[in-house]
């Protein structure tokens, strides 16, 4: 259970995304695919979240302000936003007010040190998705984002099937026939996606802004790359190419694919 709040501040956002590193990246664990949103003012509480949601996979864009969290939030694609109610320069409710009105959809799960049944009513109508106050444990939030993941995909358990592949998103693991496939940490995110959006034609532009931190090097050529490697360890038709579009995850692959 992290500790208690330390007083607000204020200014610089988006410091703590930069200290994952390469290495962090290259492993695999809870639903990595995911990009995600922390808005959060308290610094200690700000870097507790950005390790624990690194550590299990996610990628982690993070904010110390309400006017910086509203940017992002405005303008990048991002799965979940974890987003604190008492922020400085603009507060949560506002943020998320101004998030719906605009047609941003992206789940949203409010902390806030508040208790009261009314703060929890007011947030809720104001478009959250979830609620959790503080203090609470990291486990308790990991789950609760799997659990908006999984909702916002139409995916009610946390095993996803496609054909013979199955993914567990709880424990990352992915298998078909049976049999564990090892992948790398980017292989991984880019199949647990696409398994997440099988039937649907993802673009490469789609791909990269889910599978990358807003800071990180992107370049779309590097996602064929990952699908060559994924046609190796995966019966071959499983991914199809959609000419011009994308790609996308055959729902039931051809008997012969191999």
């Amino acid at each position: 259970m992290y500790h208690s709040p330390s007083p607000p501040i204020g200014g610089e956002a988006i410091a703590a995304r930069q200290r994952a590193g390469a290495a962090r990246i290259e492993q695999a664990d809870e639903d990595p695919f995911v990009r995600i949103l922390v808005v959060e003012d308290d610094k200690d509480l700000n870097r507790q979240l950005v390790r624990a949601i690194s550590d299990a996979g996610y990628a982690v864009d993070t904010a110390h302000d309400g006017e910086e969290g509203y940017f992002l939030g405005d303008t990048e694609p991002y799965d979940v936003v974890v987003l604190d109610i008492g922020l400085p320069k603009m507060d949560g409710l506002s943020i998320l007010e101004q998030w719906r009105r605009s047609s941003r959809n992206m789940p949203v799960i409010i902390l806030t040190a508040r208790d009261r049944w009314s703060d929890k009513v007011a947030g809720m109508d104001a478009g959250a998705d979830d609620y959790l106050a503080k203090p609470f444990h990291m486990e308790e939030l990991l789950a609760r984002i799997r659990a908006q993941v999984r909702r916002a995909s139409g995916h009610a358990k946390a095993e996803i099937e496609c054909g013979p592949l199955r993914l567990d998103t709880k424990s990352a693991r992915v298998t078909c026939d049976g049999q564990q496939i090892k992948l790398t940490s980017h292989e991984y995110r880019l199949l647990a996606y696409l398994m997440h959006h099988r039937g649907r034609v993802v673009s490469r532009t789609e791909l990269v802004e889910h599978l990358y931190e807003q800071d990180f090097d992107r370049d779309s050529n590097t996602i064929e790359v990952f699908i060559g490697r994924l046609r190796k360890k995966i019966p071959v038709d499983v991914i199809e190419t959609v000419r011009g579009l994308g790609y996308r995850l055959a729902e039931a692959p051809p008997a012969n694919a191999t």
